[in-house]
């Protein structure tokens, strides 16, 4: 059994680390199983999956995100590998919704399951959703994803409007040669159906063993794109907030899409968000070597108390600047091979939540 000890509800003021930076999102992975196999994030044939008794129940995720949020969390995101593949996880969301300290509780899904559990998501208290989608066109999606389920995201998106969901996002992974030029034909997308679109840098990030320099459509080419088909974009808000990992621009219609920049202009300085893989393992930046086993904690009879002292440590002497680091490389390729994968899964991005 757990032993908790009665804490007040209070919420920290906020923690910072080395470089003070406020701890202050935290995305949870639920599972690292995926029904998709994107060739940014799982180009290989076999990989090594987490032992199924090693994943955290709903009542321990619920636990540990309550602790994060003593600690000043404000903003939770359930990930994957693909979330909606966890057996009943919108009683997670219910769990999780209960919590009055957090602030915006979101999922990211790439929407091949959405329509089946839209309207009980939303039921559970799941205010915010992100769909990824990478391309419109059904052959291109069967050879990015390596499945044929095209027609299914969309009609999860379609079920997202449909159960209330509002305010809902696209993510969109860009990758040159491949969908670089679906750029203006997403946006569209998303002025149809009411998302607003984000694009995504191809990132050198945990399973892309593909990934090189080549592959990137930097930042600054997709403005440039998008302001010649479009007759002109300009910034959104102040560029120096970054609350939110994307640079947000509109058109000249007033159509607002977002970019995030993380491997051409990478945001570490002001980065408050941190990792928890569906087996317990905390993680204070997606390149970081080395997590730390909270499962253990939460399994082992610790306290909240002694549990909250691990986290603090961990955050304030946290250093780390993974994409900075990167980005002044001389010779850039694939963070880790398929062999490092393998011998290391939580170094996975669908192991450790993207």
């Amino acid at each position: 059994m757990h032993r908790y000890m009665a804490l007040p509800a209070v919420v920290a003021p906020g923690l910072v680390d080395a470089f003070g930076r406020v701890l202050d999102s935290l995305r949870v992975s639920v599972t690292d199983r995926c029904n998709l196999r994107c060739s940014y994030c799982m180009p290989e044939e076999h990989y090594v999956w987490l032992p199924r008794p090693s994943i955290l129940d709903y009542e321990e995720i619920a636990r540990v995100v309550a602790l994060f949020a003593r600690l000043g969390v404000a903003r939770v995101r359930v990930t994957g590998g693909e979330p909606l593949l966890r057996q009943n996880v919108p009683r997670l969301f219910a769990l999780l919704a209960a919590n009055t300290q957090l602030q915006d509780l979101a999922m990211t899904t790439n929407g091949v399951l959405l329509s089946r559990y839209a309207q009980a998501l939303r039921d559970a208290g799941l205010r915010r959703i992100t769909v990824s989608l990478d391309t419109l066109r059904p052959e291109r999606f069967r050879t990015m994803a390596r499945r044929a389920r095209l027609e299914e995201v969309l009609e999860g998106i379609a079920a997202a409007g449909a159960a209330g969901f509002s305010g809902t996002k696209l993510n969109a992974v860009v990758v040159r040669g491949v969908n670089d030029d679906e750029l203006p034909s997403l946006i569209a997308f998303g002025q149809r159906e009411g998302l607003e679109v984000r694009f995504i840098e191809y990132m050198d990030v945990g399973g892309a063993t593909r990934w090189a320099t080549t592959h990137v459509v930097p930042r600054a080419e997709m403005l440039e794109r998008l302001g010649r088909h479009f007759g002109g974009v300009e910034p959104l808000g102040d560029p120096t907030d970054r609350a939110v990992p994307a640079d947000r621009f509109v058109l000249g219609d007033g159509t607002v899409f977002g970019i995030v920049a993380s491997t051409s202009a990478p945001f570490c300085g002001s980065c408050g968000r941190s990792r928890l893989t569906a087996d317990g393992f905390w993680f204070t930046c997606l390149y970081g070597e080395a997590g730390v086993d909270l499962k253990a904690l939460l399994r082992g009879d610790a306290s909240d108390t002694q549990i909250l002292d691990v986290m603090r440590e961990r955050w304030s002497g946290r250093s780390d600047r993974g994409a900075e680091e990167r980005l002044v490389q001389l010779e850039r390729g694939p963070l880790y091979g398929a062999d490092g994968l393998r011998q290391h899964p939580h170094r996975e991005m669908h192991t450790r939540g993207g």
